[in-house]
């Protein structure tokens, strides 16, 4: 998994790359203008910031925000991670973080009135279990699926984790969470219509925001 970030009128000119959730203390190593992150507990790579980083990569003047490397750029950075001495090297990731899902089942939470338990298809052969508090969540549905490893429009980290003790493993979102264009502000996932997208497909967000006219 990498998640790049790339932020220069908050964080300077730097790369922040990802490759694990935090969950936990962490300590930090920096060399030769790289800081590398990882697990106090069992020293896992949790990721890697990058100074100076269009110096490394001038194209990331044209970015703000969640950065998508390509081969050659994770190269560039793999090489930079040997100058400086570090041996754990970056990954290019190339999966789509955003798809097209439908609600197959759903159940109430054992522990919650609001939450349900969703078995949400995102594949012809995958099928994973996500828990959603949605006011319209329902069954036969078609919905954006935030996969672990998706960066939010606000930032936020999509990870596996457990919602008041079920596993979830991504995020069905509104429309709201993806801040679709003229999309009304109100509770509610964004339902795919059937003709959209298939399951599967990496979500067309240049085509979602034509979904709601303009006011």
């Amino acid at each position: 998994m990498l998640i790049a970030s790339y932020n220069p009128a908050e964080m300077g000119d730097i790369l922040v790359t990802i490759t694990a959730p935090n969950n936990g203390d962490q300590t930090s190593t920096i060399k030769d203008g790289v800081v590398q992150i990882v697990s106090a507990k069992d020293q896992q790579l949790l990721g890697y910031n990058f100074m100076d980083a269009s110096k490394l990569l001038p194209e990331l003047t044209k970015e703000n925000g969640q950065v998508f490397l390509t081969d050659d750029q994770v190269a560039k950075l793999n090489q930079k991670l040997t100058q400086a001495g570090f041996d754990q090297q970056l990954t290019a990731d190339h999966t789509p973080k955003f798809v097209v899902g439908y609600v197959e089942k759903m159940e109430g939470h054992p522990k919650s009135d609001h939450l349900k338990v969703t078995q949400t298809r995102i594949g012809a052969d995958q099928t994973v279990q996500i828990v959603c508090g949605s006011p319209n969540v329902a069954t036969g549905i078609k919905v954006v699926v935030a996969r672990p490893g998706a960066m939010m429009p606000d930032g936020k980290l999509i990870w596996p984790g457990a919602l008041m003790g079920v596993e979830s493993d991504g995020m069905l979102c509104g429309f709201r969470e993806l801040r679709m264009k003229n999309a009304p502000y109100k509770k509610g996932l964004w339902i795919i219509p059937d003709d959209w997208q298939e399951v599967g497909e990496a979500v067309d967000f240049a085509k979602a925001d034509t979904f709601f006219p303009a006011n």
